[in-house]
């Protein structure tokens, strides 16, 4: 009998990748799509359940990751300034993020082929009937914005309460529940990605591939443009090089690149931003919280996703549309840290919210999301680390000295 393969070797590595796996499931769904089209539309309904499953988690994650981040503010006041500053800085970075998202997506367009999206016919059928738009009816009709002013007014309140320590560990406990289970339910991505891509190529033809890797392609130009020249520019108003602070922390973008969380290198790049010269108390506040409010990556890949499907469907969303959607994303992207899928969920939260983009979009979305989950990491991590040197700086709370290695 041949003998398992050990846990270190490259085999049993790769084949225990679940992006491994999503990258077969794709491929076997273009062969399917391609050689047998009748059969791979019919697998149509395996990427539908996929999405269904993942819409039970929007609610709680949504209301469990706002309370929990707006309850956290009681550790701000403490510091009072360095706080609010820290969160008007991540509000301002992630909403210039979400709009250069928005921006680059209409000017190279990733969602058209030869100038069109996908031969459809009216996306209404997929999303109800049109109707003229409400602030009203549009807060009424979606569950989602509903748990986000409950989470808040909660969140609020919270801070307030007595027993604010408590309720905050036992909603840590219930968050860490949902998202293992969401972590379970990501195992079944290479299904969902299998019916999504195979019902796509059978239905539509594999020139659908090219709006696929335009997307891929321009999300990751857009987050190199964002890293050098945004953070750059930010870094050199301080008197820092970006390409320094790279290489300064190698070692970490390698763990994040690996792993596909920048959650995984935060003790590292806790202690390395302490030896570069920030102090511990800016550190210790300002990377945690960025955890949950300063996600450029994250707010970068949302903001041109919806667009990206906007423009697939043939669906024309107004200014005010857009100003909405940037909106949301300014809101539900602050519980998209760190864990795989939970941007998934804030993707199909505001598509819910919005009511005009097909929902089933995200299934042809989905095959290619994983090998978009490494950029959106990477960019989060160095917005953090970025993030927490300004901080510092601007409070005088940063050495001179030259950093150390370690």
């Amino acid at each position: 009998m041949q003998e398992p393969q050990p846990k270190n070797s490259l085999l049993f590595k790769i084949t225990t990748n679940l992006t491994f796996w999503v990258l077969i499931a794709i491929i076997a769904a273009i062969l399917l799509g391609h050689f047998s089209p009748d059969t791979a539309v019919k697998t149509k309904i395996i990427g539908d359940w996929f999405i269904k499953i993942i819409k039970v988690f929007i609610a709680p994650i949504i209301f469990l990751t706002i309370v929990l981040g707006i309850a956290g503010m009681g550790n701000l006041k403490k510091v009072g300034r360095i706080g609010i500053k820290s969160l008007i800085y991540f509000e301002i970075v992630t909403t210039f993020a979400l709009a250069i998202g928005v921006i680059v997506a209409y000017i190279i367009q990733p969602g058209k082929i030869d100038k069109a999206g996908l031969d459809i016919g009216d996306a209404s059928k997929y999303t109800g009937e049109k109707s003229d738009f409400s602030w009203l009816q549009f807060f009424l009709d979606n569950v989602t914005l509903q748990v986000l002013l409950a989470a808040i007014i909660v969140g609020i309140l919270l801070n307030y309460s007595s027993k604010r320590e408590k309720a905050v560990s036992f909603l840590y406990k219930c968050s860490n529940i949902v998202f293992k289970a969401l972590k379970f339910v990501m195992y079944l991505a290479p299904l969902g990605a299998f019916g999504g891509m195979a019902y796509t190529i059978g239905k539509f033809g594999l020139h659908t591939l090219l709006p696929l890797g335009k997307l891929m392609i321009t999300i990751y130009i857009t987050m190199a443009i964002f890293i050098f020249i945004i953070l750059g520019g930010i870094l050199r108003y301080f008197k820092m090089n970006i390409m320094e602070f790279l290489s300064y922390i190698k070692a970490e973008l390698l763990i994040v690149l690996g792993t596909s969380s920048s959650e995984a290198a935060l003790p590292n790049l806790m202690e390395k931003l302490e030896k570069m010269g920030c102090s511990k108390s800016v550190v210790g506040l300002v990377v945690p919280t960025g955890y949950s409010f300063n996600l450029d990556g994250t707010s970068i890949y949302l903001s041109m996703a919806v667009i990206f499907l906007a423009q697939l469907y043939n669906v024309h969303l107004s200014f005010g549309e857009i100003v909405t959607i940037i909106g949301l994303l300014m809101i539900t992207s602050k519980g998209a840290a760190g864990v795989t899928g939970s941007g998934f969920i804030v993707l199909a939260s505001t598509l819910t919210a919005i009511h005009k983009i097909p929902l089933e979009g995200l299934a042809f979305l989905l095959g290619v999301d994983k090998f978009m989950s490494e950029a959106r990491a990477i960019t989060n991590f160095i917005g953090n680390g970025v993030a927490t040197i300004v901080i510092a700086k601007t409070e005088g709370e940063f050495l001179t000295e030259e950093p150390e290695e370690i």
